[in-house]
């Protein structure tokens, strides 16, 4: 498969950079993820994991303390590069692979992390049928998705109605704000990630964290207590599917 259609160079891009490279917030990001999964295992002692997407590696290094097997793969050769000379754990191991063409055997992981990437791929549904694959039957995927519909894009900055347009439209969006020259993510609606999902059991997690942030790790997103919060929770309960975000997790059935 060609990779013509991913933007392979993504550590190039200075909004990717500046938080790829920042080890607080990266920390950050992981401790939410972690919290979420440690509510569906007893234990993560002898449970694999692969981490799609690992980037350079600064999140990675944080799961590695939790996973006794960690695999962690990209497509960015830079990244990678990175990763592995700044961010070695003996109990992970990085790949440069393409997600949607892996090379692991079938139902090799009890976990799959797939956090804010599929936007990135040039076929979702490709990702999806490899995430499943490669799970073992009762494992878990950590989904961290972001909505078509979210107002503000933030991959070239912060640039309202971006991922609402058609592709055209959005490239030259991007040329006349000086953010690109080509707008490679694909973000999906509501309605199109759940069909991206359909072959998982789903357990939703997004209205929860907001209700709880203190317990997932949170506070930076949503202050317990405000009138932020307040208003989330009433506008999730009536506005799911305008949500900015989601966070999911995707068990792959047993049977």
């Amino acid at each position: 498969m060609t990779h013509e259609k991913y933007q392979c160079n993504f550590t190039e891009n200075k909004i990717a950079h500046r938080f790829m490279y920042d080890k607080d917030s990266r920390k950050l990001k992981s401790d939410k993820i972690i919290r979420v999964l440690a509510e569906q295992f007893d234990s993560f002692e002898n449970k694999t994991a692969l981490e799609a997407s690992c980037s350079a590696g600064y999140m990675s290094v944080y799961f590695g303390s939790h996973f006794p097997i960690l695999d962690a793969i990209d497509i960015d050769e830079e990244a990678i590069k990175n990763a592995r000379a700044k961010n070695s754990k003996k109990n992970i191991t990085y790949h440069k692979m393409d997600a949607l063409n892996m090379s692991f055997e079938d139902s090799s992981y009890d976990i799959v992390i797939c956090n804010q990437m599929y936007e990135h791929v040039p076929d979702a549904n490709r990702l999806m049928d490899e995430i499943y694959r490669v799970l073992k039957p009762g494992g878990i995927c950590f989904f961290g998705a972001t909505n078509r519909h979210k107002v503000m894009e933030t991959h070239y900055g912060r640039i309202p109605f971006l991922s609402w347009l058609p592709k055209p439209l959005a490239h030259r969006y991007l040329r006349l704000l000086g953010k690109g020259d080509f707008y490679y993510e694909t973000l999906l609606s509501y309605r199109k990630l759940k069909t991206l999902t359909k072959k998982f059991d789903c357990i939703d997690y997004t209205e929860e964290i907001i209700r709880s942030p203190a317990k997932y790790c949170a506070t930076d997103v949503v202050r317990p207590g405000s009138t932020v919060q307040k208003l989330s929770i009433v506008f999730l309960k009536f506005f799911y599917f305008l949500s900015p975000g989601y966070i999911w997790l995707l068990q792959k059935p047993k049977n």
